[in-house]
């Protein structure tokens, strides 16, 4: 059984730093694309970050760019999403899914009915 579990979330101030980790377990992580979303109160599901397999092809959102970084190590069936410079506006409950489509320029999360999610982690940016 295919199932991810998010890690990493907390509290704080804009400026700082977070790491997110993405376990995965019931297949080899080096089989699929895996892809970090984001959910705010109020706003639109919104794909943060990806990456594909064999190359290892990654994708950010335009919001990302720059201050967030995606990798993954297959050894530890992990992929970590590091977060640095942090807003306010990156306040969100942040998910891992697998399997993605990860394009340079776009991220498509798993078809409906297919795929597994995390249950997320929350961030909190204060400001």
């Amino acid at each position: 059984q295919v199932q991810l579990q998010e890690s990493g979330g907390g509290l704080v101030q804009a400026g700082g730093s977070l790491r997110l980790s993405c376990d995965a377990s019931g297949f080899a992580l080096d089989s699929y694309a895996i892809g970090w979303f984001r959910q705010a109160p109020g706003k639109e599901h919104e794909g943060v970050s990806g990456i594909s397999v064999p190359d290892g092809t990654t994708y950010y959102a335009d919001s990302a760019k720059g201050r967030f970084t995606i990798s993954r190590d297959n050894a530890k069936k992990t992929v970590y999403l590091q977060m640095n410079n942090l807003e306010p506006e990156d306040t969100a409950v942040y998910y891992c899914a697998a399997p993605c489509t990860v394009v340079i320029d776009k991220l498509y999360p798993p078809s409906p009915g297919f795929g597994s999610w995390g249950q997320g982690t929350q961030v909190t940016v204060s400001s």
